[in-house]
């Protein structure tokens, strides 16, 4: 006998009685004694999967639109309802093509929710077909639509087997739009969408051709700094200072490499990471062109913090930033060691504006503290484990005085 959806009722603690239909259209009821609570739970969930994937693989599109509907209630934050309703993909995808707002948008939705976390519910969208309808959706005037499309494109995007599938689509011009004009959660998630492909390399030169650049320094400079969406974008900025174009766009975008200064600064530990990285790839290639666009906007403060309180990458980078940015990055004499210290007064001396050299002025005095500090207990470190003989201390200590 066939059955169809099934309903579950309570009769009491122990006993739970089961209606189902069969092919025939006729109720019967099945009764089962002595279940346990875990039973409880793993039928009646057993029962919502069932009945909810016989809906989502029905004719009527009223019965289709609940069934997706539950499907992202179910799948929002249970990875093992992503599994079990890995067969609801197609019927899914299907509804993006439906003339039907309400349609497309339980579709989309449910999509999303089981894309989340699941690498093989990526795959399986992006195989049904679904790709299409979605990027039609980024387009569309329904601003609601639109919001969801770029959503799921952001989540699509994170698996390293469809990235390559979403470049062939042509769909970077499509996301740089939305950067432009998109809703305020768009503009975040397609930027994000975005960073996720430029990590596939054969994507960057796709990227550039779209023009990102003027819309992604005008999100940055809206958003706050401590933010994801600012990670994102000084991420996908330093992968694109790799090319000429890249850093030619930066240059004559006004306060482009501002908006970059201000999250070394004040950005997270990550975003501070990549816009540090964006500088120096700069500088890097060409250091007589981009040494003083770079200095002008007031770089050496947020470098020296890095130099103290950055990740391990980030004060190397600053590190190095700082030698490519002196008058020559080459020691000067044997007289003169080419040491961080001597190399940031030498900067110091060339800083016009006093605010910006007062700043200077004091981080280079808390990072010569710290670094004697460290040096200090080192040597204690030291003087616990080796003999008085072992230990080779300084005859002197130079010191550095800042006027």
């Amino acid at each position: 006998m066939l059955c169809s959806p099934l309903s579950f009722g309570i009769i009491s603690s122990h006993r739970y009685l089961f209606s189902l239909m069969d092919s025939e259209g006729e109720n019967y009821s099945v009764q089962l004694n002595s279940a346990t609570d875990g039973d409880i739970r793993q039928t009646a969930s057993y029962s919502a999967v069932q009945q909810t994937l016989f809906l989502i693989h029905s004719d009527d599109v009223t019965l289709k639109v609940q069934a997706a509907k539950e499907i992202r209630r179910l799948t929002k934050t249970s990875q093992r309802y992503r599994r079990h309703f890995s067969n609801a993909v197609k019927p899914l995808v299907d509804m993006l093509r439906y003339d039907s707002f309400e349609s497309n948008e339980a579709a989309l939705l449910a999509l999303l929710n089981l894309a989340v976390k699941d690498e093989g519910n990526k795959i399986n969208t992006i195989e049904a077909g679904a790709l299409e309808p979605i990027i039609g959706f980024l387009q569309s005037e329904n601003a609601t639509l639109q919001d969801h499309a770029t959503a799921s494109l952001l989540t699509l995007s994170a698996s390293p087997a469809t990235k390559p599938i979403i470049s062939a689509s042509g769909v970077f011009p499509l996301l740089v739009e939305i950067v432009r004009h998109g809703s305020s959660q768009a503009k975040a998630d397609a930027v994000m969408a975005l960073s996720n492909l430029s990590t596939f390399q054969d994507n960057l030169l796709l990227i550039l051709q779209a023009q990102p650049i003027p819309s992604t320094v005008s999100l940055l400079k809206s958003c706050k700094k401590s933010s994801k969406t600012t990670e994102r974008c000084t991420a996908l900025i330093e992968s694109l200072m790799c090319y000429e174009e890249g850093r030619n766009s930066l240059i004559s975008e006004d306060g482009g490499v501002l908006a970059v200064v201000e999250v070394l600064e004040s950005g997270s530990a990550q975003s501070r990471e990549h816009a540090v990285g964006a500088l120096l790839t700069m500088c890097q290639s060409d250091r007589s062109k981009y040494r003083e666009p770079i200095l002008r906007e007031g770089v050496i403060p947020g470098l020296l913090e890095l130099t103290v309180q950055g990740t391990a990458k980030s004060r190397t980078k600053a590190q190095t930033l700082l030698r490519l940015l002196r008058d020559t990055p080459y020691p000067r004499s044997e007289l003169e060691p080419d040491t961080l210290e001597n190399i940031v007064s030498n900067l110091i001396s060339q800083i016009d504006c006093e605010e910006q050299s007062g700043k200077a002025k004091e981080m280079l005095a808390e990072m010569v503290q710290v670094s004697m500090e460290q040096s200090l207990r080192h040597l204690q470190q030291r003087a616990l484990v080796c003999t008085p003989a072992d230990l080779c201390v300084p005859s002197c200590v130079s010191k550095i005085t800042l006027k």
